[in-house]
């Protein structure tokens, strides 16, 4: 084939296992025979309108088979796919599109009216809806093969960045990218052919797609799509279809531990829970092990497809709160904060990282690192030196390689000359009963500059006292480190994938007093 990207890949699957289920979704089931078929009729139902190589293909919905066959179908034809974050309003969508220069937008019924309102400085000239419609789409279309030239150096997906820092970013993600990304997860997770994964985590986001969803199926497994992520309905999932695989970030395996069938569950097919996102809390490690469960933890960012750092089972209890070390075809350096990009590549390509236990930045190179952000050559070259990815994030390294991430670089606290990351208050503050969900962030003080300030929210029916909270934290932490002062909150701010929105519990609660 000259195809050497994604869009290969039903036709790669479907000459080897055309009659295994590659999709359940809603009691129907989708062959790869099927899948191969359906993605090629979509792909030329998309040639016929004008999609060319190079050419942008957006998706809005939720998780669903036509994602998918979108995803294929734009590879098959060398466009490129835009995945949209479902949770957005109309002006961060609108801007996603313009700022991707979209032809084609494939999206579900639930967006229709957000579509109707779109502004005219958008470039979409073709609107498909799941559904009828897209059905008629496939089923007028031909079935002929189709192989454009695709090289694994081609971009295949924009993702946007989750704009917890700022207004999102277009990582170019190429077919080579997320080939090794997934080529990693196979060699680091023991992937076998009889996997059936729940994918309940959205498939716009860089985990649920590129951790759990491509790697399965690229090994022929059966991917189980819930539209949404419910915690009760998880459980029932996991029985009925006997899943063994699932991704979540710790704020899912924290729901769905809450939930009162969870002690008599029938988790027993379970084989891998991976998580990521954001540091595991050790309570829910604990939770988990207790049902005999251990978590795969892993670190990474949409920029790198996502997968950096990984920590097996084997050592999930001796190196708990560590991130673990490089996936197979990932190099990763922690180097000297505040280093020009020349001085991290050099600094990377000697070794020259930082002692044990001191703390620096996370740098990553690898074949799964993006090409760059989409039109934004100066933030590009402000984050890649020589193939070497800026992380943004402060971590440690012990004398084993393990490497520990202690926050972001953004998020540290000084407060009166000592470095205070968040992260570390969070995991003590997550031991209490009565928290649910934490976040620490810094607020002006006079006599220290800035202290830590948590802003908590109470499990269901508890009523929190700020002062006990606090004082649960003398003797685990240093005095410096303990908060100020407490906040009780309904809920905190988080993107789709579950992630914190630091800024926005900054903006809300970082006044000078409570």
């Amino acid at each position: 084939m000259r195809n050497e990207g994604l869009g290969s890949w039903p036709a790669r699957r479907a000459r080897k296992t055309p009659h295994r289920t590659a999709l359940i979704h809603h009691g129907t089931t989708l062959t790869y025979g099927g899948l191969y078929e359906r993605t090629t009729r979509l792909a030329h139902a998309l040639r016929a309108r004008g999609v060319r190589s190079g050419d942008r293909i957006a998706y809005l919905g939720p998780n669903h088979p036509s994602y998918l066959e979108t995803l294929f179908a734009a590879g098959t034809l060398g466009a490129v796919f835009v995945p949209l974050n479902t949770r957005l309003a109309g002006p961060e969508i609108a801007y996603q599109l313009e700022d991707s220069g979209a032809k084609v937008l494939v999206h579900g019924p639930a967006s229709e009216g957000l579509i109707a309102g779109l502004p005219d400085t958008c470039d979409v000239r073709t609107y498909v809806e799941v559904g009828a419609d897209y059905e008629q789409l496939l089923a007028s279309a031909s079935g002929g093969a189709i192989d454009e030239p695709v090289t694994a150096d081609d971009t295949c997906v924009i993702m946007y960045t989750s704009g917890t820092t700022g207004r999102p970013k277009g990582a170019m993600l190429t077919h080579g990218n997320l080939t090794w990304n997934a080529v990693n997860v196979l060699v680091d997770q023991d992937l076998i052919a009889d996997e059936r994964a729940l994918v309940s985590a959205p498939l716009f986001h860089t985990a649920g797609l590129n951790m759990l969803t491509l790697p399965v199926l690229l090994k022929g497994g059966t991917c189980v799509l819930a539209e949404a992520f419910d915690p009760a309905d998880t459980l029932g999932l996991i029985e009925r279809h006997r899943i063994t695989f699932m991704f979540g970030v710790p704020t899912m395996f924290e729901q769905v531990a809450r939930q009162p069938g969870w002690a008599d569950a029938d988790l027993s097919s379970l084989r891998m829970l991976s998580c990521g996102g954001s540091p595991v809390p050790t309570p829910l490690i604990t939770a988990y092990q207790r049902r005999g469960l251990t978590f795969l933890q892993g670190y990474g960012m949409t920029e790198t497809s996502p997968g950096a750092l990984f920590l097996d089972a084997e050592h999930a209890v001796a190196k708990a709160g560590s991130a673990g070390v490089p996936h197979f075809f990932s190099d990763v350096r922690v180097v000297r904060t505040g280093l020009t990009p020349h001085d991290v590549a050099e600094a990377a390509e000697a070794g020259a990282g930082v002692g044990v236990g001191e703390t620096g930045e996370i740098v990553v190179r690898g074949p799964h690192v993006m090409s760059g952000y989409w039109k934004l050559p100066d933030e590009t070259a402000a984050v890649l030196s020589d193939g070497w990815f800026r992380s943004g994030d402060a971590a440690r390294v012990d004398e084993d390689g393990y490497v520990t991430v202690v926050d972001r670089i953004k998020d540290m606290i000084i407060s009166g000359g000592e470095n205070v990351y968040p992260a570390e208050i969070e995991d003590r503050l997550l031991a209490h009963p009565g928290v649910a969900e934490c976040a620490v962030i810094g607020v002006p003080d006079k006599k220290w500059g800035e202290v830590p300030r948590a802003v908590v929210v109470p499990r269901e029916g508890v009523e929190l006292d700020p002062d006990e909270v606090l004082a649960s934290l003398t003797g685990h932490l240093a005095k410096y480190k303990i908060p100020k002062s407490v906040v009780l909150a309904d809920e905190l701010p988080r993107t789709a994938s579950g992630k914190l929105l630091k800024s926005r519990v900054r903006r809300r609660y970082g006044t000078d007093s409570p």
